[in-house]
């Protein structure tokens, strides 16, 4: 051992072995006891190392069950749109994705004012359920104007996402972001396989490519597996 604190030695101790996932999401660490005695220290030195990587989000205590390794959650920028797969992929991890629904429906009235058309008109809807690990983290609802998309509707979604496909067909020049915490409705728990009273994150979003208005979406995620994040320049 290094001449460090000791309790930034448990705390190194612990966190290789998160890291290292040779305890894995949901193990059970040692017991504040444990430690102390595997490193013959005061269990609050123990608990100080314990205590730090809870604030990091890296342990989660359960009262009267244990400390555990919490799922480390995805994250995605707030202020740019990058492809989900990219990000997915990027983080090490597998990424699918299940397409629910893909079709051309009548816009409503609150879709036809998010895409600046008229109530009626005929507009492209894909509803996809995206996949980190097996594991849902983000579910997909999308309203495309046909007239900047013309081919949308025609693509294959388990082989390229729909952000994939517009950045490629009309270069996006603007975003408008709105961000809420929601408890979902049972059809959006249930494809997120998530209990209907858990947080969920919705992400709202319209984007531009030039003047033209192409698309508005819901994007909801596992409020206990996702995150998003932002920074400016002040």
């Amino acid at each position: 051992m290094t001449q460090s604190p000791r309790y930034l030695q448990i705390k190194q101790y612990l966190n290789d072995k998160i890291q290292s996932r040779t305890w894995p999401p949901g193990f059970r660490i040692p017991t504040e006891l444990e430690l102390s005695e595997q490193f013959s220290v005061s269990r609050m030195t123990a608990n100080k190392a314990i205590r730090d990587l809870v604030k990091e989000g890296l342990l989660k205590r359960t009262p009267r069950l244990g400390t555990f390794v919490c799922q480390k959650k995805a994250e995605s920028p707030l202020m740019t749109i990058r492809n989900i797969a990219t990000e997915v992929k990027d983080r090490g991890n597998d990424y699918s994705s299940k397409v629910i629904s893909q079709s051309t429906i009548a816009a409503n009235e609150n879709i036809a004012l998010q895409l600046g058309v008229r109530h009626g008109t005929d507009v492209y809807f894909t509803q996809i359920v995206h996949f980190e690990n097996n594991s849902p983290i983000q579910l997909e609802e999308r309203w495309v104007n046909p007239d900047f998309a013309p081919g949308y509707i025609e693509q294959n979604f388990t082989k390229q996402t729909p952000n994939e496909y517009l950045v490629k067909a009309c270069p996006l020049s603007d975003i408008e972001h709105t961000v809420e915490a929601i408890l979902p409705a049972r059809r959006i728990a249930n494809l997120l396989n998530m209990p209907a009273n858990s947080p969920c994150l919705l992400l709202n979003r319209r984007t531009w490519s030039d003047k033209n208005l192409v698309s508005t979406a819901l994007l909801y995620h596992p409020g206990d597996k996702y995150k998003l994040s932002s920074r400016s320049r002040i």
